[in-house]
């Protein structure tokens, strides 16, 4: 690193290259005053900013002692810059609280690339675009050129946009390799729009940035990992056949399950969500969110849970942060005060979608402690093992009072590592993680250390670019470089409005999908009636069987990338750059992955597509299902139902498991 400062001008090289630049015509600093206006309708939100004022510091004066630069502006805010080999931490002092909007700007140029910013589902390379920093629901089509997402703005301010995440976060990774992490969880925004320049805008000054290097993408990762946290290690059961999406209670659940057992089909567990019970709406058939079992559906519980343990399945269930108002732990909750509340301390409610739930304030230690042991009391102790942690978007923050004291605006975005906080410590202190495992949708800064593995969220049902199958690459991907390595989806999608359903091809093209990644999990869906569900079609049954089995005949292989994750921070599902950084066509691949770094998957996800175009880097592949090996570069592989198309390395160390794997289930050529 070079420094070059002077009274008025600070600059921060890498290598030959400008990174931080502050002179009086280009500052890289700003602040100013701005008034926010939020409407949230069921966890969608319109925002909206009047920008009162925006002014650039003006650098007075820079002191250094060692590696620590003091630079000193006007309107009384200093910025001590420390650097060390691999770093450069900036942090912020003097009357912060003066401004209530920042801007801060890093050198760039045309040929540069950007990746992060959270799960990301529908761009990859955030350059040429803006993503806005605020957890919600991300909406149902989430493009405004299409019919359904004008539909769903029409009927519930639901339509969503490219941007809107479960799980953002204000970090990014660049091809200059370094990372930039933001330390705010106040309303943000990653702004790659210009060229010459990268800018993070804040809602606040923040506390600190941080700035890490590396030579190559695993350390920027492991470093970016070791900061962040790290995924806990699930347990291996999980790879021993499929998680299989069932809900109607034990009469209808225990039925179905059976008749797939008897077509083959390996079942590692069974998860009912509406083990609470249920509730209908106009969106479908939804959960009761009361977390006690409810004796009507499923009668004696914890006897089922063990009869299912003794046949090798386990059994599985939902929770979320939110307490329905005619449920009996709302009334204990209120009771107890452990709920946030208006300001003026009357109940606060939040439309949940024609049923209302009161928010547990996890800014309460002891509301806190009460729900992780509704969590131990209710589901960890009746012999559970593992659930749903749905949720945690959904803090309002128009007008709540919460125990700590802090503005909603900035424990917003927090709320889900809150969340993800209480399970985790729920599990850990009954010393279950050998056993137990729970997967989220929310995110945020930090919860990569809390949460064991997320699940890409609701898609829709279909083959859409920003809403559909597609997705799931585009936001593991995603997730992986912001330190979240660990991700799988409702197989077949999730939400289905607008006569819009699930299909048989659908349905089959993202099964085969999911065998390639670390968790197989069928989902029903919000509508189970009027989607196809592969349990009512024999053949559908006996291709999942067929791709279950080879889920599971990969499990040495995916045990090593999740450990690897756990341990180095290194993503099971990994973009190509991350092992072929020399190879320039690497770097706009979005909807192919290296699985780990010795496979390379690239799923059909566009409806009547029986090829798929990719490109594959220099390397000695082979085709998984034929055993061909193949030439390096851009080509179309056939890609027949059941055989999406899949390569791995001549030289991986698990070569003749792959090429077993192929000899079993193989037959087609590229």
């Amino acid at each position: 690193m070079k420094i070059n400062k002077e009274h008025n001008l600070f600059q921060l090289s890498i290598g030959s290259e400008i990174l931080l630049e502050h002179t009086p015509e280009q500052p890289m600093l700003y602040v100013g005053h701005g008034k926010e206006s939020l409407e949230m309708y069921r966890g969608n939100f319109k925002i909206e900013d009047y920008l009162e004022e925006r002014q650039p510091l003006d650098l007075i004066e820079v002191k250094q002692e060692g590696k620590i630069y003091t630079l000193t502006f006007n309107q009384a805010i200093t910025l001590t810059i420390t650097i060390d080999n691999t770093s450069i931490v900036l942090n912020f002092g003097g009357d912060l609280d003066q401004f209530n909007r920042f801007w801060f700007r890093l050198r760039a140029d045309a040929e540069e690339k950007c990746y992060g910013g959270g799960e990301q589902m529908s761009y990859f390379n955030l350059r040429g675009r803006h993503f806005p920093i605020w957890t919600s629901e991300p909406g149902v089509g989430r493009d405004k050129k299409s019919h359904i997402t004008w539909q769903a703005d029409v009927t519930g301010m639901a339509g969503g946009d490219y941007y809107n995440s479960n799980f953002p976060q204000p970090s990014f990774i660049s091809t200059k390799r370094y990372y930039v992490h933001v330390n705010s969880t106040a309303y943000s925004d990653l702004d790659f729009r210009n060229e010459d320049f990268h800018e993070v805008h804040v809602w606040q000054i923040p506390s600190s940035i941080r700035i890490e290097f590396a030579n190559d993408y695993p350390t920027l990762l492991e470093r970016l990992t070791a900061y962040l946290g790290r995924q806990p290690l699930i347990p291996s059961w999980i790879h021993d056949g499929l998680i299989l999406g069932l809900q109607g209670g034990s009469d209808r659940v225990l039925p179905i399950m059976q008749r797939v057992l008897d077509l083959g089909v390996p079942i590692a567990a069974i998860w009912c969500q509406d083990w609470s019970g249920r509730r209908v709406t106009s969106f479908g058939k939804r959960i009761h969110w009361d977390w006690i079992a409810n004796d009507a559906m499923y009668p004696d519980l914890k006897k089922l849970v063990k009869r299912l343990n003794d046949q090798g399945i386990r059994f599985m269930n939902y929770l979320n942060p939110y307490l329905v108002k005619d449920g009996k732990l709302y009334q204990e909750a209120k009771d107890l005060g452990y709920f946030a509340t208006k300001h003026d301390g009357s109940e606060y409610l939040v439309d949940f979608g024609e049923f209302d739930c009161g928010v547990i304030d996890f800014t309460n230690p002891k509301a806190h402690q009460w729900f992780k042991e509704i969590i131990q009391k209710y589901t960890i102790d009746l012999g559970i093992s593992g659930w749903m942690a749905d949720f945690g978007e959904y803090l309002p923050v128009d007008d709540i009072k919460l125990h700590s004291g802090n503005s909603a605006m900035i424990e917003h975005n927090h709320w889900p590592t809150l969340w993800a906080k209480c399970n985790f410590d729920a599990v850990s202190e009954r010393d279950k993680w050998d056993e137990i495992f729970y997967f989220m949708r929310a995110g945020g800064s930090g919860v990569q250390g809390y949460c064991p593995m997320l699940w890409a969220g609701d898609q829709s049902v279909d083959f859409s670019l920003h809403d559909g199958i597609a997705t799931v690459i585009t936001g593991a991907l995603s997730a992986g470089m912001s330190g979240f390595g660990i991700s799988h989806s409702d197989i077949g999608g999730y939400t289905s409005l607008f006569e819009n359903i699930r299909t048989k091809e659908l349905y089959l093209r993202w099964v085969e999908m999911s065998a390639f990644s670390p968790l197989m999990r069928t989902h029903e869906g919000n509508r189970p009636d009027t989607n196809f569900q592969f349990y009512d079609d024999e053949e559908s049954i006996l291709a999942t069987a067929r791709m279950v089995k080879i889920y599971r005949d990969l499990k040495p292989y995916i045990r090593q990338l999740i450990e690897d994750n756990s341990t180095k921070g290194l993503p099971v599902q990994r973009p190509l750059f991350l092992h072929y950084d020399h190879d320039a066509h690497t770097y706009d691949l979005q909807y192919q992955y290296l699985l780990g770094a010795d496979m390379i998957v690239a799923p059909v996800y566009l409806s009547q597509h029986y090829r798929v175009d990719l490109y594959l880097p220099e390397d000695e592949w082979v085709h998984l299902w034929s055993g061909t090996e193949m030439t390096p570069g851009h080509m179309s592989c056939q890609a027949p139902m059941g055989y999406p198309a899949v390569f791995y390395r001549k030289s991986s160390a698990f070569a003749s498991l792959f090429a077993k794997i192929g000899k079993n289930y193989g037959g087609v050529a590229p």
